[in-house]
């Protein structure tokens, strides 16, 4: 148990969150893993869908449900000390200014918003609130994702070369996701994961976008004016490339590969949830392999998070975190739309994942959705976002 953790826990005290946006991730993910982390607690749901907020606040046990009309309501009812934000991406900065500039702390999902402009907004705001802003980068806190750091870091990879990745599952042409243009699109839902995940390996800032290529492929039947399918190649400092390839309409898959001079990690499954993820391990000619068993994420970084709070600690992927991925991402829009490399603006990340903050929650199960589901045509698990 960490030391945050034990100071929370003596306290006694629980942190009391609102639920903002109620779609699958929040059901399927977020809402069943609250009560076990022993430091947080339900009070609100805020949602369009007056009967969907009826039903889910049966089952949790919380009677005050509000609109999203009557968020400021919510803010001021004095009976929520932070909030869980599940909106659509391009609907966060509407939630998390207001929420800060009330003295509310959130835990927003990924991405931040969809662009660095919204992103300052954000961090403006948090500049002048005595509230904490968390980006739900749960993997920061996920056992084989911070093994995978610690043999990079003590070198056992050698000098790093390359990371590749490819991140795809079959998305519904029903989901809202395949109906908001490239705001829903794979970039901003899928492309998260890829960059964030290369920025900790090298530990470092991407400083041009070399390539983005996309295609649409007419018999997935998506209307949206976005590709499904996407390859992008990062320049990183030291002569390091990031590749990876995000689609909406292939078979479902989530893995990268760490290249060094030493030796190489696989990662697969590595960025989903509900299920345990593995390293296929080289070093020179040797070869091993280590599964770790699945936890519940989503409870894990609700649990460190409510340790903050309560222990008056700044989160690790904070605000700065969310918006350094955002920064990539948006060259990677633009380097799409214009065909030609990007160089990206100088940036330098004032806190990197400290491996000590892992998190190892038992897996929860899921439950039945209400008026909500899975975005995937098949059974695997979505990305948080």
């Amino acid at each position: 148990m960490s030391i945050l953790s034990a100071l929370g826990l003596q306290s006694g005290r629980k942190i009391r969150y609102a639920v903002v946006g109620l779609g699958d991730i929040a059901q399927e993910a977020f809402l069943p893993g609250v009560a076990h982390t022993g430091n947080s607690e339900l009070t609100a749901f805020v949602t369009g869908d007056e009967e969907k907020a009826q039903l889910v606040g049966e089952k949790y046990g919380v009677e005050a449900c509000y609109g999203y009309d009557q968020f400021d309501e919510m803010l001021a009812s004095g009976t929520v000390d932070a909030l869980y934000l599940a909106t659509p991406n391009w609907r966060h900065a509407e939630f998390i200014v207001p929420a800060l500039k009330a003295g509310i702390h959130v835990l927003a999902e990924k991405p931040l918003e969809i662009s660095t402009a919204k992103c300052q907004e954000i961090l403006d705001a948090q500049k002048g609130s005595t509230a904490k802003l968390m980006v739900a980068y749960r993997l920061h806190f996920e056992p084989a994702t911070l093994s995978m750091i610690e043999r990079i870091r003590a070198g056992d990879l050698g000098e790093l070369i390359s990371f590749n990745s490819t991140f795809a599952q079959m998305v519904d042409p029903a989901n809202h996701r395949a109906a908001n243009g490239i705001e829903g699109g794979p970039i901003f839902d899928l492309g998260p994961y890829p960059v964030n995940a290369a920025r900790y390996v090298f530990g470092d800032e991407p400083t041009e976008v070399v390539s983005a290529i996309g295609t649409r492929h007419p018999q997935a039947g998506f209307t949206g004016d976005f590709d499904d399918t996407v390859a992008v190649t990062l320049r990183f400092p030291g002569d390091r490339l990031a590749q990876f390839s995000l689609s909406y309409y292939a078979n479902a898959i989530d893995t990268y590969t760490v290249a060094g001079t030493k030796g190489s990690i696989v990662m697969s499954p590595a960025f989903m949830y509900g299920m345990s993820l593995e390293q296929a391990i080289t070093i020179g000619d040797s070869k091993s392999s280590k599964s770790f068993k699945s936890t519940d994420q989503f409870g894990g970084e609700l649990k460190y998070f409510s340790d903050c709070i309560l222990n008056d600690q700044d989160p690790e992927p904070d605000g700065e975190e969310g918006y350094a991925d955002v920064r990539v991402l948006e060259g990677i829009v633009k380097a799409l739309k214009s065909g030609t490399s990007e160089k990206l603006a100088p940036f330098t990340r004032t806190k990197r994942i400290d491996t000590a903050q892992v998190q190892t929650l038992g897996a929860e199960k899921t439950p039945e959705l209400v008026n909500a589901s899975n975005p995937g045509k098949g059974k695997d698990k979505a990305p948080a976002n």
